[in-house]
Parts: C-alpha cells; structure tokens; sequence
C-alpha cells in the first residue's frame, strides 16, 4: 500500500514537472497588461474591437487565461502549442507594431476566418463556450475586411511585373500561393483562366457560375472590390491602390 502511495506522489510530481517543460516554446513569458491594454490606438469600429478583444485574444494575445489543467502534460503541451501558433497568425499584444498594409492584411483575414466558420477552433470552443461567435459577431468581424476605406479610381498605364511580385509577397501570401492552394487557390497561370476552376479548391457558388475569365478588366475589378464583382465571393480583401492592383496584374500575365 506504501508503495503504491510512492509510486502515485512520484507520477503526480512528474506530470506537474513536464508541465514546466514546453517543447513548442513559452507562451507564458511576455506578461498581461490587461484586455483594456488591446487595440487601444487600433482604427476599428468599437463593436468589432470588442470581439476581438473578448473571443480571439485569450489566444491571440499575451492576455491568455491560464487555468490549473494547463499546468497538466501532455495536455499543456498541446495548449502552449496552439497558443505559440495563434499568435504568430495574430497577436492582438503587437497590433500597434504592425504597418498599415499589415493591418490591412489582417482584417481581411479575421474577416475571411469569421465568415468561414473556421475560428475558433472546435477544441477551443468544447473548453470555452463563451469564445464562440455569435452571428452578430460574425457579421461584426466580416465587416472588418472593409473598414480600410475605398479602393483608388483606375488610372491608365502599364504596370510593373517585378514591383507585382512584391505587391503579391507582401499583401497576398497570407491566404495565396502561386503553385499550390491555401486558404486561397492558387495563383500561378490565372490570368486567362476561368474563374472558380482550379482544381481541389472550394469556391464559392456564385464565382463558380460567374463565367469569367480572368484578364486585365476582370481582374482590375476583382482586386478593387471582390464583393462587387461576385455578392457571394469568399476573398474580402482588396487592393486599394490603383497602381499596385497594374503591378500585381502584370506579375500575373508575364
């Protein structure tokens, strides 16, 4: 019996141990300043910062709540790991760090993840019902892929397919590739290509049935405003200056 007892102790201390131990790096080292502390200077609609800040940053932030089992392995691992994750996708702790391309980027993103379904993650919310979005919240959040303003009227010239190359580095690879799918299909060969086609990706009906071709005038509108061009269209983000939408035009057609 004393020896079971032993044995019990021992695993007990050892369980609690590993939970120091984190094999997928630390996301308890950069300390909570408080949920007020969040998007404090962020230009975004007071409605839309509150989500943000009550149902995306328990992982999306330094302000996690940490409770008692997640000092427990191997489950701790497993927390600090998708915590390490989301924050490199977004941290809500470091918005002000980023540029206004960034942040741009970024809304399109939380806008395209709301509308999706896909955030937050069915484990997340089976431990926290409270973190999952309404549809009010939804809609709060697929706004936000819009809020960064009017795109700039079309103006003639040619573009330039290198200074494209670094448009598209810049403000299209969080969702896009060019030789393979992603949250977005891929890119490589889509100027003259019928839209919704690419094989294995799941568009949206209405660009499925659009019958477009992508060329200069097609894509030109596309990339001034997608929602325009097709109501259903799953991509909410948009280039809003007309001599980047030429540059990323030319680096698709070359």
């Amino acid at each position: 019996m004393k020896r079971a007892w032993i044995v019990a102790v021992l695993a007990a201390a050892s369980v609690t141990g590993l939970g120091y131990v984190h094999p997928f790096g630390n996301p308890r080292v950069e300390g909570a300043r408080g949920l007020g502390t969040l998007l404090q200077g962020a230009n975004l609609p007071p409605d839309a910062k509150a989500v943000l800040v009550t149902k995306c940053a328990d992982c999306h932030s330094s302000e996690t709540r940490w409770q008692i089992y997640a000092r427990v392995a191997p489950g701790s691992w497993l927390m600090e790991r998708d915590i390490v994750e989301a924050r490199k996708h977004m941290d809500l702790s470091r918005w002000e760090l980023l540029s206004m391309e960034q942040q741009q980027v970024l809304l399109a993103r939380i806008s395209h993840e709301a509308k999706s379904g896909h955030m937050p993650p069915l484990q997340y919310v089976a431990l926290h019902w409270g973190a999952k979005l309404s549809q009010t919240d939804v809609r709060t959040l697929a706004m936000l892929g819009k809020s960064a303003g009017g795109s700039e009227a079309t103006s003639a010239g040619t573009g330039d397919a290198a200074q494209g190359k670094l448009v598209f580095e810049k403000r299209c690879t969080g969702c896009h590739a060019m030789e393979f799918n992603g949250e977005g299909p891929r890119l490589a060969g889509v100027y003259g290509r019928k839209a919704g086609s690419v094989p294995g990706f799941d568009y949206s009906q209405g660009l499925k049935n659009s019958g477009l071709t992508w060329n200069d005038a097609t894509l030109e509108k596309w990339l001034s405003g997608p929602d325009s061009v097709v109501p259903d269209a799953k991509m909410d983000f948009y280039v809003p200056k007309a001599a980047e939408r030429r540059d990323l035009i030319a680096y698709f057609k070359r």
